[in-house]
């Protein structure tokens, strides 16, 4: 094998550490909400620029509070900018980790293929062709012809 991005082992200990972390997450965001594609699309967004003009109205509007009618709920506002600082970090922290997971993911996958790849390979060069074809067939799958070639498929790989 030529190409070896990653070596791991996942024990049954390891997954069930990374299991019960997942588990004790997800009771942990339970009152957290989820928004449908659409509802995200209508929302006005805090962004970089519009989040230091939040922070700014946010403390002008706590040192003016006895002029805000009862209906402006700006402790509610408060305690949503404290969640917001709180919920950043941590955030960024699980993307990182995401970020590592998918990755190592796709270098395994990596790797399988190209071993894959190279598996079928030699197993034609040294004529042990027998019980190939599936394998054949499977490629085409992966790889299905390509028009524009007076009907010749790009199947040099697995051909």
């Amino acid at each position: 094998m030529t190409q070896n991005l990653v070596s791991l082992t996942l024990s049954a200990k390891n997954l069930d550490a990374m299991d019960g972390a997942i588990a004790t997450l997800e009771q942990e965001v339970a009152a957290f909400v989820s928004l449908s594609p659409e509802v995200v699309r209508g929302l006005v967004k805090m962004g970089d620029k519009s989040e230091q003009f939040c922070r700014q109205t946010a403390m002008v509007l706590a040192q003016n509070g006895d002029i805000l009618p009862p209906s402006f709920l700006a402790t509610e506002m408060q305690a949503d900018l404290t969640a917001f600082d709180a919920l950043r970090p941590r955030l960024l922290r699980l993307q990182e980790v995401v970020a590592k997971m998918e990755d190592t993911r796709i270098a395994l996958g990596s790797d399988i293929l190209m071993a894959s790849l190279e598996g079928y390979s030699l197993m034609k060069m040294f004529g042990k062709g027998e019980g190939l074809e599936a394998l054949r067939q499977a490629m085409l799958v992966r790889r299905p012809a390509r028009r524009g070639r007076g009907g010749e498929g790009d199947q040099a790989s697995v051909a």
